[in-house]
């Protein structure tokens, strides 16, 4: 596999470098956004680690120039010493698949990596198409739309994924860490980043939004028992 690595501290680069190389991986290192999209339309890059500040453009807006593009499906991991959960989600909505806060087990970097490796070879692999279904509330799997009433409501991917997870295990109560590993494959993480998705989901649902929250115990989606 052939890993990008984005930052421009050449002491986390070394570490990084050396445990991914350790694992097997191919390991190409540069110190700026700019040099990053330059390696990409360069040569094949199976997944990219991009830190959230680095110059010539940070993380986040090289991850959205990454989506934007024809390399669109490029597996992405964050790096970032941001602290508040907002900050976080906020990688992750410019279309990272995970992240990792400064300071970080170069170990725990290695594993993520072969995790998001592993979820997105499943992910090709399975069919896409179809649709879930909940009272008013549709997510589209093929063109990743919602439509609640026949509105069109815009969600990121993160937000997309929790939702058609909440469809598709209805009356169910899940804990946050449960929802980490099973709708996005994290055996570990910041359970904030959990609620923060939920909060904005319920926003843009609105009224038609079904995600309870059981105190103590976590989320579930109270189905309505019929369909449009």
């Amino acid at each position: 596999m052939h890993i990008l690595v984005a930052d421009d501290d050449p002491v986390v680069t070394d570490v990084v470098r050396r445990y991914l190389e350790r694992d097997g991986m191919q390991v190409v290192v540069v110190g700026s956004g700019a040099a990053a999209l330059d390696e990409l339309d360069r040569n094949h890059v199976d997944l990219a680690i991009l830190d959230v500040m680095m110059p010539e453009g940070n993380g986040i807006d090289v991850c959205r120039r990454i989506r934007a593009g024809r390399h669109g499906n490029l597996p992405v991991i964050m790096l970032t010493a941001l602290g508040e959960a907002e900050d976080r989600v906020l990688g992750l909505e410019s279309g990272a698949d995970d992240y990792v806060a400064k300071p970080f087990s170069p170990r725990e970097l290695s594993l993520r990596v072969q995790s998001v490796l592993r979820r997105s070879s499943a992910a090709a692999a399975e069919p896409a198409g179809g649709s879930v279904t909940d009272g008013d509330v549709t997510a589209d799997l093929a063109a990743r739309e919602v439509v609640v009433g026949g509105r069109a409501v815009s969600t990121t991917k993160r937000e997309f994924d929790l939702l058609v997870f909440f469809l598709r295990h209805p009356d169910t109560v899940f804990a946050r860490d449960e929802l980490l590993e099973r709708v996005w494959g994290w055996k570990f993480g910041d359970l904030s980043t959990v609620t923060v998705h939920v909060k904005r989901l319920r926003a843009k649902l609105g009224e038609s939004s079904r995600i309870e929250t059981v105190w103590g115990r976590g989320y579930r989606w109270t189905s309505r028992g019929d369909t449009p």
